[in-house]
């Protein structure tokens, strides 16, 4: 059993962070922008995907990614823009060429489905232990076939058997959780709050461990189960609700360890 006063800990820093002032210094600021669902999911992806680094940087080259689709997404995505995309770097190492690859993958599904909500519901992603892999299975197999077969882990992780699913389990943060205060709630009968998991980078899993929540040291597939099935024990419904806490902690530096 967790311990009450990490409980109150936990509950105090996730209401502290998950506020309408969260929204403009994190990159869900970019797909809010947006009313239609297919730009909110495009946008969604685009941006979770170079949402590593620096987060001024990461915010920055968003901005830079909307400003390249003429900040209109799907119109960009369905009249196949990218392919007059010009090499450049977009964001670290992700570069136009990576940007290509994917939307090519985007532009197959929606020329199938009405958007990636359906898309997702048609591979009856609710239905799997572990619906984000499940999805980015699905996903990688129309890249792949977008792309002549290449495929490239750039855009979404292909091992799947042992990837954390980081940014795409934050991507489904914004798409499904519906609070109506940071997240989005558009996926309506995709899957539920209660089906995702954590977005895990270093910071959730050391401020995990210091608060005895996460024993496994990998930052891994098996440690998102892991930290997602103890974070249930507080709040089943919606367990990543708690990664604002272990986010917010883990920006103030407090200091944490319980061991």
């Amino acid at each position: 059993m967790i311990d009450n006063d990490i409980k109150d800990l936990l509950d105090h820093e996730a209401e502290a962070i998950n506020s309408p002032d969260f929204i403009g210094q994190d990159p869900v600021q970019f797909p809010r922008r947006f009313d239609k669902l297919q730009d909110i999911e495009i946008v969604s992806l685009l941006s979770s995907s170079i949402a590593w680094g620096n987060r001024k940087m990461i915010c920055a080259n968003c901005e830079k990614i909307l400003r390249l689709m003429d900040y209109r997404p799907y119109d960009y995505v369905m009249d196949q823009g990218y392919e007059e995309l010009p090499d450049m770097n977009i964001h670290r190492t992700f570069f136009a060429k990576d940007m290509r690859h994917f939307l090519r993958g985007i532009h197959r599904i929606y020329t199938s489905h009405g958007s990636l909500a359906d898309f997702a519901i048609t591979k009856d992603i609710a239905s799997a232990e572990l619906p984000a892999w499940k999805l980015v299975e699905h996903i990688n197999r129309e890249l792949s076939e977008a792309n002549d077969g290449a495929t490239n882990p750039r855009c979404l992780p292909g091992n799947l058997e042992s990837t954390a699913l980081k940014r795409v389990n934050m991507a489904l943060r914004w798409l499904v959780r519906d609070d109506g205060i940071v997240d989005m709630g558009v996926w309506k009968g995709v899957v539920t709050p209660a089906q995702l998991f954590i977005p895990l980078d270093v910071h959730v899993g050391n401020t995990a461990r210091g608060l005895g929540l996460l024993t496994r040291k990998s930052n891994d597939k098996s440690a998102v189960v892991q930290l997602t099935a103890k974070l249930k024990e507080m709040r089943p419904e919606d367990p990543v609700w708690y990664d604002y806490a272990l986010f917010g902690i883990g920006v103030k530096g407090k200091d944490i360890n319980v061991n």
